[in-house]
This record gives C-alpha cells, sequence and structure tokens, in this order.
C-alpha cells in the first residue's frame, strides 16, 4: 500500500522519553529486531520532551511523533507532567501514550489512565522480558491499531 507519490510507507516516528541509558539501548535494540521500519527519537526528561512536542528551540525541524513511550520517573518534569501538559495540548493529545515505566504502583497505573495514557507497561527487569515486549507492543500498535493523522 502506497501513499500518492511514494512507493514505501512512511517510518514510523517513536518519542522514547527515557533517562535510563540501559533502558534506552534495550528499546533501540528491540526495535531493530522489530520488522517496522521507524525513527526512535529520544528525549531524556520531561522538558526535554516538551520541548521535541513543541517543536522548540533546537527540536524545530523535528517530526511529530506516531507514538510516545513514556517513562514516569524523569528528572526536571516528571512523566505525570509530560502526559497531563500533552493530553491538555488540542494539536498534541491525539498522539498515544504508552507509559512504560519501572513502577507497579496502582496509584501509578489509575493516574496514568485519569490523565488518560492510552496503555500502562512495567518494564520487565530481564532484558531478554524487556526487549519482548517493546517487540509485541511494537507489532500491536504498528501492524493491528490504526493510529491517527496529524490533524492540522
Amino acid at each position: 500500500m502506497s501513499t500518492a507519490g511514494s512507493t514505501q510507507p512512511e517510518r514510523a516516528q517513536i518519542l522514547l522519553v527515557e533517562d535510563n541509558p540501559g533502558d534506552v539501548r534495550l528499546t533501540e535494540e528491540a526495535f531493530k529486531r522489530g520488522r517496522i521500519d521507524n525513527d526512535l527519537h529520544v528525549a531524556s526528561d520531561g522538558n526535554e520532551a516538551l520541548d521535541f512536542l513543541s517543536q522548540r528551540g533546537s527540536y524545530a525541524d523535528v517530526p511529530r511523533p506516531d507514538l510516545i513511550l513514556l517513562d514516569l520517573n524523569l528528572p526536571r518534569t516528571d512523566g505525570e507532567e509530560v502526559l497531563k501538559e500533552l493530553k491538555d495540548d488540542p494539536t498534541l493529545r491525539s498522539i498515544p501514550v504508552i507509559v512504560l515505566t519501572s513502577s507497579r504502583a496502582e496509584e501509578d497505573i489509575a493516574r496514568s489512565y485519569e490523565l488518560h495514557a492510552n496503555a500502562y507497561l512495567t518494564k520487565p527487569v530481564d532484558p531478554d522480558e524487556f526487549i519482548k515486549t517493546v517487540r509485541a507492543f511494537e507489532k500491536f500498535w504498528f501492524s493491528v491499531v490504526r493510529l491517527p493523522s496529524e490533524v492540522e
């Protein structure tokens, strides 16, 4: 299936908001092994994520993400605040947000859904399980689910 003038589908644009370099590497590895062509952009704290999403400063020319993977435990602006600001912004709220965090706390899960997260995944401790989780998520979100187009 091609779009007008294109011979191949567009690459998925994914924003990973994660401050742990090890988890960033595992996520990159999982997406490399996956079947979906993607560009994985990384923001290492909440402020950087909000600048990326608002295309401010050095992020003026970045693409709009098709999907956001958001850790809750971030320096400066935490994941809950990023989620709240994102979902309060009419131009950004349609971007699906998957919380991918180490927290298993019921209050974090409930709060994430109250703030309109689209899914909540707990990061497995085992690296192989982590990669399996990201690949399963990738298959679901990019093979099964229809994502919204950018609304102007």
